[in-house]
């Protein structure tokens, strides 16, 4: 693989350019009587995201957040109120980026079009956007295609879009930490994948497992962009 072969990124958004997992926890955490150690609470959330997303594919995303935060709570014996659970489904909006995100957009910015695929409502990725920087030519978001990665529509859709820019698939590569939501199904539209890997190796998260091998992996974004930078040497 070499750096000048990719004319498009596309890009996760929540795992990859902002610290979801810090955000979730934070927002979690808030609501009382919670007693649990964060791997514990992240599975929780992988485990319940995944069955609402898959029960409502057309639900808003902060409506998957407030039916996850319920269920969550009911995991550890509380109940979250209406008012809790609609707290932590417009908690997205204090999810923060990671350190090296904002530098690196800028970066990959002069170098190719930069798209998202996100697993959030167009509102919500709005306010994420500010906190990025804005860099983005294009955004595909669950609102917009009526379902959740991994299922295939963000990709069909990024790909018709890319098209008409002119640009193949073979010259798109696709960005993500999430092996299953976008590591498996991005392979499986045909593109080069790139898995950011937050948890440095370790197990678990916010996303359920899956086994698939990407086509290149980087600790954090910095390093793509240093990658990048270096001509792929």
């Amino acid at each position: 693989m070499t750096p000048s072969a990719f004319r498009a990124f596309t890009f996760d958004c929540y795992g990859t350019l902002i610290d979801w997992e810090r955000g979730i926890l934070q927002a979690i955490r808030a609501l009382p009587g919670i007693d649990a150690d964060d791997e514990a609470l992240l599975a929780a959330f992988a485990r319940h995201e995944h069955a609402v997303q898959e029960e409502h594919p057309a639900m808003l995303y902060p409506d998957v957040l407030s039916n996850v935060c319920k269920a969550i709570a009911a995991d550890f014996g509380r109940a979250a109120t209406e008012e809790q659970a609609a707290a932590f489904g417009a908690s997205i909006a204090d999810w923060p980026p990671f350190p090296d995100t904002v530098e690196a957009l800028a970066y990959l910015r002069r170098h190719g079009l930069l798209m998202v695929l996100s697993n959030v409502d167009r509102a919500s990725f709005a306010q994420s956007a500010q906190r990025l920087g804005d860099p983005f030519h294009a955004v595909v978001t669950a609102e917009d295609v009526g379902s959740y990665k991994p299922a295939p529509a963000h990709f069909e859709r990024a790909k018709a879009l890319l098209a008409e820019e002119g640009i193949a698939r073979g010259e798109v590569l696709h960005v993500a930490q999430s092996l299953f939501h976008d590591v498996q199904p991005g392979r499986a539209a045909g593109l080069a994948t790139c898995w950011i890997d937050r948890r440095a190796g370790r197990p678990g998260g916010a996303t359920p497992p899956v086994d698939v091998e990407p086509d290149i992996t980087f600790p954090d974004l910095a390093s793509l962009a240093a990658w990048h930078r270096s001509g792929g040497t």
